[in-house]
């Protein structure tokens, strides 16, 4: 039997009209779901000394499980120094700063990973920090080290993991609507967009984000080392020290996850009388070279 036309174009238009319907429910449906979750599982903390608010999607013992399998993940592929000489002196410039964080349920840990091309350190969830040996050069006493073990805590009383990885889960849902949103587009001009997407979250928010994190870290950081009893000033003197290190070699600033050399010093003059208030009142550390480190095997 032959169709009728004009039966076709109907069953099509009320297809197409269904199909809208659907997408329209779908992108709801989507859309109150993740209000639904967000709800759930978003809380908000407050950052110490400094105050901010931010947005947390992990609670501090479900981040320090995550720091504890990290730790163990980056000293079972290193090569860790034992030199007690090395190894006693982290210790105490770090046991000086975690007895000011004020964190009793740190787990705290100090290691020495020799690795002199690093000029590093970290402090992951928990209280777990390791240093890099490529670092003693470069901050030269213990002063200079309080001030890299401080800045590095900070990012852990901070938070700034967890932060990020709620901000992470943020975006990746966001992009996750966006492309239910453009299900009525072609693969191209979709594939375009999300792209462009990727890109804006990027340099618009992830970056940015990180930055304005690293200062914070630096902030607390110039208060926990002067409460540890190190002179806040040796903080100053050791990025003058990473600046003359690094040359003309930093990425653009607005591409870089830390602040120009010159944006954190500025930074740094600017939060010295607060910390300098802490220093004064605290028992005065006493600053020594570092030693030299000798490579180890583990």
């Amino acid at each position: 039997m032959k169709a009728n036309p004009s039966v076709q174009g109907s069953t099509l238009v009320v297809q197409v009209e269904l199909m809208d319907r659907v997408k329209a429910r779908t992108r709801r449906g989507f859309q109150l779901t993740i209000v639904t979750l967000l709800s759930l599982v978003m809380g908000c903390s407050t950052v110490p000394y400094t105050g901010r608010s931010q947005l947390m999607m992990m609670s501090e013992s479900q981040e320090a499980g995550l720091g504890a399998d990290a730790y163990q993940q980056v000293l079972k592929e290193s090569k860790i120094v034992t030199d007690p000489a090395v190894t006693q002196t982290v210790q105490e410039v770090g046991r000086r700063i975690a007895q000011v964080a004020d964190k009793t349920d740190y787990q705290w840990e100090f290691t020495v990973i020799d690795d002199p091309k690093q000029a590093n350190a970290f402090c992951l969830p928990g209280g777990k920090v390791a240093v890099y040996s490529g670092l003693f050069p470069v901050a030269q006493d213990t002063g200079g080290l309080a001030a890299v073990i401080g800045h590095e805590v900070a990012h852990a009383l901070a938070r700034h993991g967890a932060e990020r990885m709620s901000q992470a889960t943020l975006v990746q849902l966001g992009a996750v609507g966006l492309s239910v949103g453009l299900g009525g587009t072609s693969a191209g001009t979709q594939s375009a967009v999300m792209q462009a997407f990727g890109l804006g979250a990027q340099v618009g928010v992830l970056l940015p984000f990180g930055r304005s994190q690293e200062a914070e870290a630096d902030h607390i950081g110039l208060i926990l080392m002067a409460k540890a009893g190190y002179d806040p000033r040796n903080a100053l003197s050791l990025w003058e020290r990473f600046e003359a290190k690094g040359g003309g070699n930093a990425p653009p600033e607005f591409l870089s996850t830390h602040p120009g050399y010159g944006t954190r010093q500025q930074h740094i003059r600017e939060w010295l009388p607060e910390a300098e208030r802490y220093y004064q009142v605290a028992n005065a550390a006493p600053v020594e070279p570092l030693p030299g480190v000798r490579t180890a095997s583990r």
